[in-house]
């Protein structure tokens, strides 16, 4: 169930809180991350570490994405050239933004509430 205080809370975020966010956030390093990867089934290439950290720049810089679809396009856009949507799912096959986003230690955007966005489940 969406906690609406959480999405409030979340939307309300000014761009230069952004910084302060990220640093609430659990502690994150790689090793962990490759952890919760096994624990998916995926071990971690370089491509799915080169997106993870793009996940965690765009969330400093940014702040939390409005919603998981704005997210996804603007990480189509970033790997144009490596093949764009088709390229993240086949490193996150359940979902380049939800899946990405919990590898990356970070929340998942408001409104998504399907742990599959973006998947080809």
């Amino acid at each position: 169930m969406l906690d609406i205080n959480k999405l409030v809370t979340a939307e309300s975020l000014a761009p230069c809180e952004a910084d302060a966010f990220l640093n609430d956030l659990p502690l994150w390093n790689e090793d962990m991350a490759r952890d919760m990867a096994r624990q998916e089934g995926l071990e971690l290439s370089e491509g799915h570490l080169d997106v993870i950290c793009y996940l965690r720049e765009h969330f400093a810089e940014c702040g939390q994405a409005r919603n998981a679809r704005t997210l996804l396009k603007a990480m189509e856009q970033t790997y144009a050239d490596q093949g764009g949507r088709r390229f993240l799912y086949e490193l996150f096959p359940h979902g380049p933004v939800t899946q990405g986003c919990r590898l990356a230690g970070l929340p998942t955007p408001s409104g998504n509430i399907d742990p599959s966005f973006g998947s080809v489940h």
